[in-house]
């Protein structure tokens, strides 16, 4: 028999060479989820806002910013363009007393901590208002994924909402005439919501996953692979809640580019290795560094630190799911094809070859900030 003329080690040749080369040609920037938060209040016949913003989505958000092109924004700079800011940030936020438009106004623009843009703006009704809709249609300007951690603070108590691009808004009571318990329910949601942005978060992770798959392609038995998978898990929630807690994380220019590393050294480690056996000893302290970088999504935009706990777990545990996801489709996969003795000789090589490029390409990018 000609084994090169075998189709079904082809095929699945072709399609990991075809899944290691798509996600290598992604820029594989997914540890910066977009993130946003917003503090509303109601006072009067007033709603104050609040909102910070990560400075590369001001950058997306308002067309010119960035006078110099240096990628940077500076106090200058968002001076010069106040009425900018006006246009494509207070007025992309409707608000609604009582069914009225409730006109906004800038009041404030300022650099912040961590990388961060925050903005007041005051959105004046025509009367006190009872109930207040407020619609963040400067979602549909960002990227899909975006999440925007709204919290609004009115005399029938607090209620937080965590919105996307399909779920922009959401309607409060401000005054305690009308008090329900849609405000609890809100609040219930809002925080179940970081589970979804955790699967999402792994899913569009080009290089966790690009990872991952260095990781299991070699085989082994189950119980070789489950204990890679299990110090991966376990070593990435140890840095991820460092991180996020605000306990100790390094910079992004120090992670991204050890991320990549880790990447390159696993597909060149597969010339070496023959199975999974005791590869768990080098997941773990690669798993530390990957969890700084799943830590980004979350520290993009600061959050009060009473949703910390409940982001991190929710978060975490969709990020566990996602992952689980992935593996449930490739293992089989991987089961599969391994019983071809090319894919074993070539195939394993291909692959592996592949993914050390793309660490490589990564790590180049991350450093020269190509990506």
């Amino acid at each position: 028999m000609n084994r090169a003329l075998d189709p079904v080690p082809q095929l699945a040749l072709a399609a990991f060479a075809f899944l290691v080369v798509i996600l290598a040609a992604r820029p594989a920037q997914a540890h910066e989820v977009g993130l946003s938060r917003g503090e509303y209040a109601a006072a009067g016949a007033s709603v104050t806002a609040q909102l910070t913003f990560a400075r590369r989505d001001i950058l997306a958000l308002v067309a010119g910013l960035d006078a110099d092109h240096d990628g940077t924004l500076t106090a200058a700079e968002i001076e010069r363009d106040r009425d900018a800011f006006a246009g494509a940030i207070v007025g992309r936020i409707k608000v609604r007393g009582d069914g009225a438009a409730c006109p906004g106004a800038l009041d404030e623009a300022r650099l912040a901590e961590e990388d961060g843009v925050t903005l007041r703006a005051t959105y004046h009704c025509p009367a006190p208002p009872r109930s207040v809709d407020i619609a963040v249609d400067l979602l549909e300007d960002l990227p899909f994924g975006h999440r925007h951690l709204a919290h609004f603070a009115g005399e029938s108590g607090p209620s937080d909402a965590v919105l996307f691009q399909r779920n922009r808004s959401f309607s409060l009571q401000a005054t305690p005439g009308q008090a329900t318990t849609e405000a609890p329910k809100a609040s219930y949601r809002g925080k179940l919501s970081f589970f979804p942005m955790g699967i999402e978060h792994i899913l569009t992770g080009y290089d966790h996953l690009v990872f991952l798959l260095g990781l299991v392609i070699v085989g082994g038995r189950l119980r070789s692979l489950l204990m890679v998978v299990t110090a991966f898990t376990l070593a990435h929630s140890i840095t991820l809640a460092l991180a996020a807690l605000g306990v100790w994380a390094p910079s992004p220019s120090v992670v991204e580019p050890a991320i990549a590393l880790s990447i390159a050294y696993v597909g060149v480690e597969n010339f070496f290795v023959k199975n999974a056996e005791k590869r768990w000893r080098i997941t773990f302290p690669f798993g530390l560094i990957h969890g700084f970088g799943f830590a980004g999504a979350l520290q993009e935009v600061a959050m009060p630190k009473a949703d910390v706990p409940y982001a991190l777990v929710l978060f975490n545990v969709g990020v566990e799911a996602g992952q689980l996801a992935v593996l449930a489709l490739v293992l089989p996969l991987i089961y599969l094809a391994r019983k071809r003795e090319v894919f074993r000789d070539k195939g394993v090589k291909v692959i592996s070859a592949a993914i050390a490029v793309a660490g490589v390409v990564w790590f180049v990018s991350r450093v020269f900030g190509a990506g």
